[in-house]
């Protein structure tokens, strides 16, 4: 199969800072490459951010909007006009493309997830680019994908891509914010998400004010791609042509290494698709047999219950410092995880008073993310 990508632009990169304005040449110039892309045998997905921005133009507004419901009038207002525009310069190069418009709820379900699988792997058989955003207009708060630093990245991993390029307004990532310490250090090459911790990046948490994701979106984006096997880049967006260079081995921007990819769809579903509810912390004997031996995860491993939630909800599993190490589906709500945690699981029927399963997370329902 030819190789996919994912190419996620920011508003930062597709408007102009002062007025918000869409930045025309910039557009034209990514239309060019992923057009040419596509031509010469790639599987191209677009991200595209914007909606919002562009509707603020529009109207005539001068502040990003605050509250949701006057965000999602103004992401109706700019999304058909953000997908014209991209209409216009993709026809100039008789380049088909399509709109997918998402919302977290439409992954967290099962049938829905690998229904959107199939739709995106169709459209790439036939030769269109899929233009993916938020669908900021139906979108409820706590299924917010939260920025398109994050949908990007679930959608590389939906889409079982092989390169994620986020396309944003600095060249790469840095030690430090180089606009305020003259001293930070360009990184250009991340081997895993943990050796940042090693580096002591300082990463500012504030995008433009037209934009939602600063660097730490797009370092959590880095961890959930490549937890899918799928090599990311940080880079210029301003400058679209280098996705080009990097493809020919040029060291641009920031690279991330992928880690092995999941082997099943499922598993990808349980580790990028499913929002988690609650935490379970887990001692050192637990972390050991999850990420070596391939376990289910049961009761005497737990030594903490963090959350509210359900049997067959989503949780994810840490380590007693707080690093997540799996997500899964658990058995058991939190109120009966307090009562048998820390205990053998012939214990739980006298725990609880009634016959339960002898796994917190069945190995099946359990994808390893670190």
């Amino acid at each position: 199969m030819s190789p996919t990508l994912v190419v996620k632009i920011g508003t930062s990169s597709l408007t102009q800072p002062s007025t918000g304005l869409l930045a025309l040449s910039t557009i034209a110039h990514l239309v060019e490459v992923l057009s040419q892309l596509q031509r010469q045998g790639y599987r191209v997905v677009l991200v595209s951010s914007g909606a919002v921005g562009v509707g603020c133009a529009r109207l005539g507004m001068t502040e990003r909007p605050r509250t949701i419901a006057l965000k999602q009038a103004v992401a109706a207002v700019g999304q058909g006009r953000l997908m014209r525009v991209y209409d216009d310069f993709f026809t100039s190069l008789q380049q088909p493309i399509a709109q997918v418009l998402l919302t977290r709820g439409d992954l967290v379900q099962r049938s829905s997830y690998l229904n959107i699988e199939r739709t995106l792997q169709e459209l790439l058989r036939l030769g269109v680019i899929p233009i993916v955003n938020e669908n900021d207009t139906v979108s409820v708060d706590e299924l917010k994908f939260g920025d398109n630093d994050t949908l990007s990245a679930l959608v590389a991993s939906l889409v079982r891509a092989d390169w994620l390029f986020l396309l944003t307004d600095v060249d790469r990532l840095y030690s430090a914010d180089p606009r305020f310490n003259p001293d930070a250090e360009p990184i250009t090459h991340v081997k895993n998400i943990a050796q940042l911790a090693e580096l002591q990046v300082q990463v500012s948490q504030a995008g433009t004010q037209w934009g939602t994701g600063g660097m730490a979106t797009k370092i959590a984006a880095a961890q959930i791609a490549t937890g899918a096997g799928v090599r990311t880049v940080i880079m210029e967006g301003r400058s679209p042509q280098k996705i080009v260079c990097i493809l020919a081995g040029e060291p641009v921007g920031t690279q991330f290494e992928p880690q092995p990819r999941p082997v099943s769809a499922r598993k990808r579903w349980i580790a990028h698709g499913l929002v988690p509810l609650g935490k379970l912390y887990v001692d050192e004997g637990a972390v050991r047999a999850l990420r070596s031996g391939g376990k289910s995860l049961l009761p005497a491993g737990i030594v903490a219950v963090e959350g509210a939630f359900d049997s067959q909800d989503a949780v994810q599993v840490c380590d007693r410092q707080g690093r997540e190490i799996a997500r899964g589906i658990v058995n058991y709500s939190n109120e009966e995880l307090d009562k048998i945690k820390g205990y053998q699981s012939d214990e739980i029927v006298t725990l609880l008073g009634y016959e339960g399963v002898e796994t917190v997370i069945h190995r099946d329902n359990l994808a390893l993310t670190q």
